[in-house]
């Protein structure tokens, strides 16, 4: 299998997991996907998360394909074997505790937000070591893939998501979750770390994340 087909199935099995399996286990134990979406009264910081997602998708998906048509070229400095194994190590590490980590949430997962809805607060397995271990294991995953066809297509999507879960996080899921959860939300935020132990921790003196 060539290199950048082998990111293209990497990729497709981590939807197909993370986002089909999990609804569909979702639906099986609650009766509801899960998914909220964005309706109407979503926020603008919101919606432009939402969409900067999407075109990370997309772009993470259009840029091996392409790489197999020849339309682009792939980035000789990148390209070599050393880069590919540590994508596949990446592409693979990343799948694997992105599926931990939603099962973690148990009942509570949820792609989206619904501001009316009062979930539980989630604060053991992976959850004790980063606030966010499903973004968090994202972001390899998708380095992987990028790893593995290195363009400027791919690269630009895998760059993308790391602006899109920063906006989702800081401007949308962490008020949310401050709002909802008040004190114990802000001791938690405090003693552990956005993406990475001890990174990103929140003060208690202040309500805007470092």
């Amino acid at each position: 299998m060539a290199v950048p087909a082998l990111a293209l199935a990497l990729f497709a099995l981590d939807g197909l997991l993370a986002v089909g399996l999990r609804m569909a286990v979702q639906l099986r134990r609650t009766g509801a996907t899960g998914f909220k979406g964005m309706g109407r009264s979503s926020r603008p910081a919101e919606r432009v998360g939402g969409l900067l997602f999407v075109g990370a998708v997309a772009l993470c998906a259009a840029g091996p394909a392409l790489q197999l048509a020849g339309t682009v070229n792939p980035l000789q400095a990148l390209s070599g074997d050393g880069a590919h194994v540590i994508g596949i190590a990446l592409a693979s590490a990343g799948i694997a505790i992105t599926l931990f980590a939603q099962l973690a949430m148990g009942d509570g997962w949820r792609i989206g937000v619904d501001p009316g809805e009062r979930t539980e607060l989630v604060t053991h397995g992976p959850f004790a070591l980063v606030r966010n271990p499903i973004y968090a294991a994202m972001i390899p995953s998708f380095w992987g893939v990028a790893l593995l066809a290195a363009n400027i297509v791919t690269l630009a999507g895998a760059l993308l998501l790391v602006a899109a879960l920063e906006l989702q996080t800081r401007l949308v899921e962490e008020p949310y979750l401050a709002a909802v959860h008040g004190e114990v939300y802000a001791a938690y935020a405090a003693r552990v770390g956005r993406f990475a132990p001890t990174i990103g921790r929140r003060r208690l003196d202040a309500d805007a994340p470092r």
